[in-house]
C-alpha cells in the first residue's frame, strides 16, 4: 500500500511531463506540488529543459529558486502557457477547493491568466461532493471581526486561522476566514455571495478553472479530463 506522499509524488511526477522547453509555467503552492518542483528541477539538470516560472507563493518562488528555475512575477509576463497546482478537494465535474496553504488569491490570479490548468492531488482530494474540507476566505485584517460575525449568522461556522497559536497571514498580509460548511450544495450561488461580501479579498472555491486533474492512485497516475 503506497503512502499518501507517494500517491503525491506519482501525481507531481506525471504532471511534469506537460511542461516543455520554452513554456511559461504557473507553479502552484502546496506539498503535492513541492514533487512537481522537484520533478521539473531533475528535467532542468538530466535534460536541459528550460522554462519560466510564475509562482503562486513566495515559497514557492523560493523553492524553484534553488532548483535551478527561472522564476519571474505575474506582470513581468505576457502569458502564462499552463498553470500546474495542487488542490484540496476535486469533485466530479472537476471543480475544487483550493486555499489550504493560505494562497489562493495569487493561486486564482495565476490560474485565471493561463492558457490552460492542470490539478495535481492523491486520491484522497477525489470527492464526490464539495466540502468536508474547510473553505478558506481570504480578507482583509481590518473589520475582519464583522466579517466573522457576519459568516457565523449566516451559517457557515467561520474560524479564523492560525498556525503556531499566532495569526496566520498570507503573502499579501491578509488573513484566512475557513468556513467549516461539510458540504456545499450550491458552489456557484456559494461563490457569488462570497464574492460579493465586502472585505473579501478572494476564496478558495475555483470553479470551471481546469479541465484536467492528475490524480495518484494505488495503481499510478490517472489523468482526468472534463
Amino acid at each position: 500500500m503506497k503512502t499518501q506522499d507517494e500517491l503525491k509524488k506519482i501525481a507531481g511526477y506525471k504532471a511534469a511531463e506537460l511542461v516543455e522547453d520554452g513554456m511559461t509555467v504557473g507553479l502552484g503552492t502546496g506539498s503535492t506540488v513541492r514533487y512537481l518542483l522537484d520533478a521539473l528541477g531533475e528535467r532542468i539538470k538530466k535534460d536541459g529543459v528550460h522554462f519560466t516560472g510564475v509562482p503562486t507563493s513566495n515559497r514557492t518562488a523560493e523553492y524553484g529558486r534553488n532548483l535551478g528555475m527561472e522564476i519571474k512575477s505575474l506582470d513581468d509576463v505576457d502569458t502564462i502557457d499552463i498553470t500546474i497546482d495542487g488542490a484540496d478537494e476535486v469533485d466530479p465535474q472537476i471543480n475544487g477547493i483550493k486555499g489550504g496553504g493560505g494562497a489562493q488569491t495569487w493561486e486564482k490570479l495565476v490560474a485565471t491568466n493561463s492558457k490552460q490548468c492542470a490539478w495535481i492531488v492523491d486520491e484522497s482530494k477525489v470527492v464526490d461532493q464539495l466540502g468536508k474540507f474547510p473553505l478558506p476566505v481570504e480578507v482583509l485584517a481590518y473589520g475582519h471581526h464583522q466579517l466573522v460575525k457576519r459568516l457565523a449568522d449566516l451559517g457557515y461556522k467561520p474560524e479564523v486561522r492560525q498556525k503556531d497559536g499566532q495569526l496566520f497571514h498570507t503573502d499579501e498580509g491578509n488573513i484566512i476566514i475557513d468556513l467549516h460548511l461539510g458540504k456545499i450544495a450550491a458552489p456557484y450561488d456559494l461563490a457569488d455571495e462570497l464574492s460579493n461580501m465586502t472585505g473579501v479579498v478572494e476564496h478558495g472555491l475555483f470553479l470551471d478553472m481546469t479541465k484536467t486533474v492528475v490524480i495518484g492512485t494505488q495503481d499510478g497516475a490517472v489523468v482526468k479530463t472534463k
